[in-house]
């Protein structure tokens, strides 16, 4: 994983990413959850990369929209399920960060309209 400015959202998800086409194309996260999984798992912060999501959106909150479509720069998304943690989260954020990210781990989403998202980039429902 590593941050990028800037990146196209395909049919199958991200340009150069490796995820599966369909419902968990692409992964969104709250940056508003960020410091809450960090205080469960000890940590002072938590870089978004180590958490293994595609997009960090802020300033909307994600569960009560998941039954609309979210554009996400140019591209329109849609909610399919919980982005559930996996057990490569005990290493990431030490012992407990499984449970740290439980009810914080993002939607897993499906594109609806190919588009490009970029840092500061607008998020929306539509």
């Amino acid at each position: 994983m590593r941050a990028v400015d800037s990146v196209g959202i395909e049919a199958d998800g991200l340009q150069g990413d490796h995820a599966r086409p369909g419902k968990r194309a692409v992964t969104l996260i709250q940056a508003e959850h960020l410091p809450v999984i960090a205080a469960l798992s000890g940590l002072d912060a938590v870089a978004p990369e180590t958490l293994r999501r595609n997009i960090v959106v802020s300033g909307l909150n994600l569960t009560a929209a998941r039954h609309r479509l979210l554009r996400v720069g140019s591209a329109v998304l849609r909610f399919s399920v919980p982005c559930a943690p996996c057990s490569r989260m005990e290493a990431a954020l030490g012992p407990g960060g499984y449970n740290a990210m439980r009810g914080h781990g993002g939607w897993c989403m499906e594109v609806v309209e190919p588009g490009r998202a970029g840092l500061g980039d607008a998020v929306g429902v539509d």
